[in-house]
């Protein structure tokens, strides 16, 4: 039998495993735009519920799965970390009161978490998440047939789970196309193969991401080593270089990575026929510098000291939760109707606010904000209703989710997909309307408006038959991938996009320009789509200051 301490164990090392592998969750993206977040929405998802756990000392299963559930509702971030926190929510409820379980009880409470998860999805879709989470629980109960035993019945729960991930490309063609799986099927099969590790094997997955795969290009995964590994700092100074290999040296990468490692922790020595790429912790760099030189020569040298960047990140975090309670301090509902929106970008920011958005929460792609964090901006917003965009697909069920988190107030979500969308519904409210005349006829307006995004590739990649290289401009349509351009002209990928999209009933163009994007470069782009449209069509260029985009374009 699981007791409480077991389960919260087993929750914690799968927290950790899906930790581990977010990166190469991240980058099972169907097309290489550069939004892949789901194993970092996942990871912060079932992070929320670790920080609860380690101050739970309850012995009892059922306490230990409700404390985990609403840390996980609170902390939920986009879809797949929404579906996540509903199947544990689920699995809460069918552990409560329970204080050891076996495994009959366990499969029976996943079976109401993927219930639930199927019911709060609008238009379930196969091979994604909730088919991983549904085969993975049909395995389970199959093997009850052989006994109530947990650990076998999750190692059952934990074949499902990957075998169902192998089939997610069958259900969904645009996976097979693209040669991934699905992503938060992969980020469930971490968490649950996390749950084993303890529960068959005791042992508990450290956050190392040293098995990751390793490009050895990718100058990020060697950037973000640091932040990475374990947070407790045993050595003070983060080390990386690059060896030119000596190719009359006759020692092997492997003996350079044995004495790292008596020197130091964390050691990632990665290497092909021209170079070796090395990150250590150590407190002794010129050691480390002085052992790679018999390699070859150093190409690049940084050292940092962690324990310094430690102390400062600690401050600018405190700072910012400062800022962000005094930002979402509760409020009296005073008035009738009030406005939130989610958008990323100074500038975003600003329009929102100027069109009449009490709060707007900082988020968008690649940044979806938690389901508490959006019920504390509506908790700060003055008025008894109040209207929610998301305008971003993935934070919409976030938003769902945080319509029981308030009590005291209505939230009511409009579904905004893009910021135009938003932007839109904004600018279609009339006062003199009810809350449900308004919520349809927003809406209405804002599916009205077609959105352009311009932005970059963020690895090489085939999609429907082109091939497409990192950092390659690219052009979309209402999120469908339309101009791929190599020789990443963004500004010639951007008229085009526009020219496409116009048409004899277009009244506005708008253009928001992006934080990589200089004025006088936006200017210039403004006065090129001017003259490849017709002249009846209003163009208006706003700074957006968003990140990712470089230009998003709303046309109506």
């Amino acid at each position: 039998m699981i007791n409480g301490t077991d389960l919260k164990t087993a929750i914690i090392s799968g927290a950790n495993n899906v930790l581990k592998y977010r990166t190469s969750i991240n980058e099972l993206n169907i097309f290489p735009v550069p939004d892949g977040d789901t194993g970092t929405n996942m990871s912060m998802t079932i992070s929320s519920a670790v920080r609860e756990l380690e101050n739970n000392n309850s012995d009892s299963a059922g306490e230990i799965a409700k404390t985990a559930a609403g840390a996980m509702l609170r902390g939920a971030r986009g879809n797949s970390g929404v579906i996540l926190s509903i199947l544990f929510r689920g699995f809460a409820k069918g552990l409560e009161g329970k204080n050891e379980v076996g495994g009959g009880d366990i499969v029976e409470a996943l079976g109401i978490g993927v219930e639930a998860a199927y019911k709060a999805v609008m238009k379930p879709t196969e091979g994604t998440i909730l088919t991983v989470a549904r085969l993975a629980c049909e395995a389970g109960r199959a093997a009850l047939e052989n006994g109530n035993d947990p650990c076998t019945v999750w190692q059952a729960v934990c074949n499902g789970a990957e075998e169902a991930l192998k089939q997610t490309p069958e259900f969904l063609p645009v996976l097979k196309r693209a040669g991934v799986v699905d992503a938060g099927g992969k980020g469930l099969c971490c968490i649950f193969e996390g749950m084993l590790s303890y529960l068959r094997d005791g042992v508990v997955i450290q956050e190392d991401v040293s098995t990751e795969k390793v490009n050895i290009d990718s100058d990020e995964f060697f950037r973000n080593a640091a932040a990475e590994f374990d947070q407790e700092i045993h050595f003070t100074y983060c080390t990386e270089f690059i060896v030119g290999r000596n190719k009359e040296c006759t020692k092997q990468p492997s003996e350079l990575r044995a004495f790292l490692e008596t020197i130091g922790d964390c050691v990632l020595v990665v290497d092909d026929d021209e170079i070796i790429k090395v990150h250590v912790h150590t407190e002794n760099p010129g050691n480390a510098l002085e052992a790679g030189l018999a390699y070859g020569q150093l190409l690049t040298v940084k050292i940092e000291n962690m324990k310094e960047q430690h102390r400062k990140a600690a401050e600018e975090n405190e700072e910012a939760q400062a800022k962000n309670s005094e930002e979402f301090q509760p409020v009296e509902p005073t008035e009738e109707v009030g406005f939130v929106a989610v958008a990323a970008g100074d500038g975003l920011k600003t329009l929102f606010t100027d069109l009449g958005c009490g709060q707007v929460v900082s988020g968008g792609q690649t940044m979806n904000p938690s389901t508490e964090m959006i019920a504390a901006a509506v908790r700060a917003t003055p008025a008894k209703t109040v209207f929610v965009l998301p305008n971003n697909k993935n934070i919409i069920l976030a938003v769902e989710q945080a319509i029981p988190l308030v009590t005291d107030r209505k939230l009511v979500l409009l579904p905004t997909k893009t910021i135009p969308q938003g932007l839109t519904a904004l600018l279609a409210y009339d006062p003199e309307s009810t809350v449900e005349e308004n919520t349809v006829n927003m809406m209405e307006a804002a599916s009205a408006v077609a959105t352009g995004t311009v932005t970059y590739a963020a690895r090489d990649s085939e999609f429907g038959g082109r091939k497409i290289r990192k950092d390659d401009t690219m052009g979309l349509v209402n999120g469908k991938l339309e101009i791929i351009d190599h020789n990443r002209d963004i500004s010639k990928v951007c008229t085009k996009l526009v020219r496409q999209m116009v048409s004899r009933s277009t009244s506005f163009v708008t253009l928001i320009y992006g934080n990589n994007v200089t004025e006088e470069e936006a200017t210039n782009v403004c006065n090129q789509i001017k003259a490849k449209i017709p002249s009846h069509i209003e163009v208006t260029l706003v700074n957006g200051g968003q990140p990712v985009y470089y230009y998003i374009v709303s046309v109506e």
